[in-house]
């Protein structure tokens, strides 16, 4: 009997009706919630540092959608939206079950933290350099982890399992290898799982999201998109597919484009738990809305695990306003170089600000421009600095764009928010220590 594993949600963005539609008619074993990116897990550290919680904020809305159907079914639920504070989001969603009157055995897996193992000597490989080098305080660092404690927690018998920076595709892969019996070095079986994993983890974007270009590649009923689901079958091949009544498609083309997204070399995609290898991997539709996957291969994961390395940002200023009808654009410079003159000419600031005109070359700067007859045109302008100071002042020159500055400018908004700034390093395996603690209701 094959092993159904439904995705819930592949970013913080992803809304909870579709899960607790896999909920209700998927007839699941496993539903798995992705929730971070390198932005969304900042955004928890920022949160955490505000006295905040550090977890998704998404949390509470998405379990209390499901909870109590998973409950009833006995589907187990694997989720990283734990973000920047697992055992917080641990208690929280046993106080939901509790309010619910569920009895549910939770694993919270932290150790992805790894602030204490990061000095300044420690390389920035991204961009070169050393943490100390970068010149800005330090605020994280999170490695990513991958299936083996979440396998663990499985085995004994968490009903809900929550984490942190586990790696995406880790989330799909750790039910697999738990239900199929995979060893951790059996590097094929756990490729094919990968695959699975990889295909899930972005939600709808197999299903027909990121997807649609009218004329092009049209998406049926692309406004009530499903999300996915994995037939994962004992030999590790899987068959991608949706509910057979909710909008979207899952088809060899779909399921092509998941495939590349974000792998730099097919032949080896590197994961904590795989060095994967695609490039032999075979797609086939087998009926509407089915397509069969298999054929991954694999070596001996990485012995050094990716860091997500977060530094003060300071604080980010963001003003905009519009300018339409004749004469819009040079209108939009006007205003654009009113702000320059004031914030560096005559203020004299000297970090990063961006002046950029939405609907003439916001996207491509100069190296593709809309017409000089654009009737449509919106001025942003952004800056980052530690003193809060140059981000308020720069929303206020913008605001009195509206008043004195080029006629017909309306619309504005801004506002100023703390930051955080990523960059990636990597630190040997063996220095990472996961542990798992259960919560029971």
């Amino acid at each position: 009997m094959a092993l159904r594993i439904g995705c819930g949600s592949g970013g913080e963005p992803d809304q909870p009706g579709p899960a607790r539609d896999l909920v209700e008619r998927g007839n699941l074993d496993y539903l798995c919630f992705e929730s971070l990116a390198e932005r969304t897990l900042a955004q928890g550290h920022v949160a955490a540092r505000s006295a905040s919680p550090g977890y998704s904020r998404k949390l509470e809305t998405r379990f209390r959608a499901v909870l109590t159907g998973c409950h009833d079914q006995g589907i187990r639920i694997i989720t990283n939206m734990g973000s920047a504070d697992p055992l917080g989001a641990g208690h929280a969603t046993a106080d939901l079950a509790r309010s619910l009157g569920l009895k549910l055995k939770i694993a919270v897996i932290e150790g992805d933290d790894v602030r204490q193992l990061i000095s300044g000597d420690t390389p920035l490989e991204g961009v070169g350099g050393t943490v100390a080098g970068f010149g800005k305080p330090l605020v994280s660092a999170n490695a990513y982890i991958g299936a083996e404690p979440i396998v663990e927690a499985l085995h004994a018998g968490a009903d809900i399992v929550v984490g942190g920076r586990i790696s995406d595709s880790a989330l799909f892969l750790a039910p697999i290898m738990h239900e199929l019996d995979i060893a951790l070095d059996n590097w094929d079986r756990i490729a094919k799982g990968i695959l699975v994993g990889h295909l899930l983890e972005c939600s709808t974007q197999v299903t027909g999201g990121y997807f649609a270009d009218p004329g092009y590649k049209d998406v049926p009923d692309i406004d009530d998109l499903g999300y996915p689901i994995a037939e994962v079958q004992p030999d590790g091949s899987a068959v991608i597919t949706k509910l057979p009544d909710v909008g979207g498609c899952v088809t060899e083309l779909t399921v092509k484009e998941q495939l590349l997204y974000e792998v730099h070399d097919p032949s080896a995609y590197l994961t904590p738990d795989v060095s994967a290898d695609f490039s032999r991997v075979t797609i086939q539709s087998v009926g509407k809305d089915r397509v069969r996957v298999d054929g991954a291969a694999g070596r001996q994961r990485p012995d050094r695990l990716k860091v997500q390395v977060g530094f003060e940002g300071g604080y980010l200023g963001e003003g905009e306003i519009g300018y339409a009808g004749p004469g819009a654009r040079q209108r939009a410079e006007l205003a654009r170089d009113m702000i320059h003159r004031r914030i560096v000419e005559r203020g004299g600031f000297q970090g990063d600000l961006r002046l950029d005109l939405i609907g003439v070359n916001s996207i491509h700067a100069t190296a593709v421009e809309r017409s000089s007859d654009t009737q449509d045109v919106r001025l942003r302008a952004a800056l980052r600095s530690r003193d809060r100071q140059w981000a308020d002042r720069l929303v206020a020159d913008v605001e009195s764009l509206w008043m004195g500055g080029p006629a017909g400018g309306g619309g504005f908004r801004g506002r100023v928010t703390e930051t955080v700034v990523s960059q990636p390093t990597y630190i040997d395996r063996e220095l990472v220590q996961t542990r798992v603690t259960y919560i029971e209701t």
